[in-house]
């Protein structure tokens, strides 16, 4: 295993710390609640949050069962927003550039799992800058675009939205989902991703049966 993998595994395996003493109360070994509550930016859809970190390697093992979910299981009334997670390695920040540069591109659709699978499964260093653009390149999108949307101040604003968010609900590790700004849990909290993923579409229909009581 590499350093590269090494240190990512650390970070994913930190446990859920509180922001303050108020930000989180322990429900179960599952599940912590927020209290307060934080408002969701979905309307009457059901938002589930996914704090996310592409060189993680737990991360990658949560997509495709969060992505069969989506797809499957969830209900029509559940909307997804996606945080890249910030923390104190630049190589976080790079990717979390990344991920809203290609979201700004309309190209997070297409190319959200090949940084996933091309990082972990093919090694390509895609958080290096300059191997990044060649990457990008690679996969059909004009790089001075990329690299002008990347370096703007439109991302820059999105990059200090997600340390707010971060900050906001007192996560410090991932994979991290939150409940329509109610219950969050993690893998290290679930135990699996798999458990991770059955403790969320349980949530998911509290959280309706507790709005429409």
């Amino acid at each position: 295993m590499s350093s590269r993998h090494i240190v990512a595994n650390w970070f994913c395996a930190l446990v859920m710390a509180l922001a303050s003493g108020t930000a989180l109360s322990q429900t179960s070994g599952e599940i912590l609640r927020l209290d307060p509550p934080r408002p969701v930016a979905t309307g009457e859809r059901i938002e589930v949050i996914e704090f996310f970190y592409y060189g993680c390697p737990v991360c990658y093992e949560l997509e495709p069962q969060l992505t069969r979910w989506l797809a499957t299981q969830a209900p029509e009334y559940v909307a997804l927003r996606r945080i890249p997670a910030l923390l104190n390695a630049e190589s976080w920040e790079r990717f979390a550039k990344l991920y809203y540069t290609l979201e700004a591109l309309g190209q997070i659709g297409r190319l959200h799992w090949p940084v996933y699978d091309n990082f972990h499964f093919e090694g390509k260093l895609i958080n290096d800058e300059k191997l990044m653009l060649e990457w990008v390149g690679e996969n059909g999108i004009d790089r001075d675009k990329f690299a002008e949307v990347y370096a703007s101040e439109a991302i820059r604003t999105k990059i200090a939205q997600a340390r707010e968010l971060m900050k906001t609900y007192g996560v410090r590790g991932v994979p991290t989902l939150v409940v329509d700004g109610k219950y969050l849990s993690s893998v290290t909290l679930a135990g699996s991703t798999r458990r991770l993923m059955q403790i969320v579409d349980q949530l998911v229909r509290q959280a309706r049966s507790e709005r429409q009581n």
